[in-house]
């Protein structure tokens, strides 16, 4: 029972991780004087969540691992419109 306890605290971290960055990424406003330190701390919350997803992936279940994978591209999709952004 201890196993799957830490694989779902380990997967439900990643999928807070997740929806933290989310939640700072729609909040951000691209024209404010504040801007840089929005984007430093997204970009913050985003490497810990990759390192709980990483982290999860080491004890998922296969249908864990899917939605954690999907996280992972959810993030980079971020990522990548930020980058075009800058």
């Amino acid at each position: 029972m201890p196993y799957h306890k830490d694989k779902q605290q380990a997967f439900q971290a990643a999928q807070q991780g997740v929806e933290d960055a989310q939640e700072l990424y729609h909040e951000i406003v691209r024209d404010s004087a504040s801007y840089g330190h929005q984007l430093k701390h997204l970009k913050q919350e985003v490497n810990e969540a990759y390192q709980s997803i990483e982290n999860a992936l080491e004890v998922a279940s296969e249908h864990q691992r899917k939605q954690l994978e999907r996280f992972q591209q959810d993030l980079q999709q971020m990522v990548n419109e930020v980058n075009m952004d800058e």
